[in-house]
């Protein structure tokens, strides 16, 4: 019984460190264009997962221009962050793939978001702010999402 929890906790972890792992990387633009691409042409049942994908890279883009004083652009690309989870909101409702893998990286994305928002200025924290409450919101649907499967 305590290998089965190990086991299970284990598996809970795995995904979690690759998708951190995935953050420390430097976003590549032209990938990122061809992941917007692939998701907008991709079946309904696969694009909820590219969206969270997109989600998470440019909320790392966002964190990377905050930290080097690109303001205006963090802004514009947190305003494509709602964009793209409003997107995985409304796609929601279908028989989606790799549902609970959208969730995983929801959760770690929403995370890596609050760091971003502790670190920046006042003035940055409002749009930080109501776009992080957004992705905790999409984060809890795909759980209800996953539970209900």
């Amino acid at each position: 019984m305590r290998f089965v929890a190990i086991a299970a906790a284990a598996a809970l972890l795995i995904p979690c460190a690759h998708a951190y792992g995935a953050s420390e990387k430097l976003v590549d633009a032209q990938a990122l264009l061809l992941l917007e691409t692939k998701a907008d042409q991709a079946s309904p049942k696969e694009q909820c997962f590219l969206y969270a994908e997109i989600v998470h890279d440019m909320t790392e883009i966002a964190g990377q221009e905050l930290s080097s004083g690109d303001y205006s652009h963090a802004s514009e690309t947190l305003k494509s962050v709602q964009a793209y989870a409003e997107k995985i909101h409304m796609g929601m409702a279908a028989d989606t793939r790799k549902l609970k893998n959208a969730e995983i990286l929801m959760r770690h994305t929403a995370y890596r978001l609050n760091e971003i928002l502790h670190n920046a200025s006042l003035d940055d924290r409002p749009t930080l702010q109501s776009t992080l409450k957004q992705l905790d919101q999409i984060q809890s649907e795909l759980m209800m999402q996953v539970f209900r499967h």
